[in-house]
This record gives C-alpha cells, structure tokens and sequence, in this order.
C-alpha cells in the first residue's frame, strides 16, 4: 500500500485528488474506491494509504483508507485481551486468579 494525503475532495462531485508521498503526481480518486462503511469521502489534508492503478484516462488511486482507521484496526487487532470474571454476590468484576 502506498501512503499519501488527501489534496483535495469534492462530496457533491464525488472525486478529488491525492498526492502520495514523496511525489508531486496527482491521482485521482472516486468515492466509489473509498473502502469504509458508510458515506464515502475524504477530508482535504488527511493521511491515507491506497493502492495504485493504471487506467485508460491514467494512474488512479482504489482501495483508499484513512491512515488512522488502518492503524486503529491494527492495533485494536494487536491489543492483549484481558479477562475478567463477575462476582455475583458482591456485583464486582474481578480478575481470575
């Protein structure tokens, strides 16, 4: 995936344009190549990362995520999980020993 930020994005157009790191290129970028759930859009300046295709009108980005939801799964994945068990008599959660 490359990383990039967002130069510019119109929601009544439903495009705009990204410029990945490190290169003064502009690619195009669809709403409909936005991975989230919801309304699809980019907000100018914000960090993503995307992967790069060539198309007959040039290089454009697809598979876009905001960085920040790309390393909040990651690290919500990473995250050590703890257990805890309630006790009933008192309401409390405690943990196992």
């Amino acid at each position: 995936m490359t990383k990039g930020l967002v130069k510019w994005f119109s929601n009544a157009k439903g495009y705009g344009f990204i410029i990945p790191e490190g290169s003064q290129n502009e690619l195009f970028a669809h709403y409909t190549a936005v991975s989230m759930q919801g309304y699809k859009t980019l907000i100018d300046g914000e960090a993503v990362e995307f992967e790069i295709e060539r198309s007959d009108k040039g290089l454009q980005a697809k598979n876009i995520r905001r960085l920040e939801d790309a390393e909040a799964t990651t690290t919500v994945t990473a995250a050590p999980q703890e257990t805890m068990v309630l006790n009933q008599a008192s309401d409390a959660c405690e943990k196992p020993t």
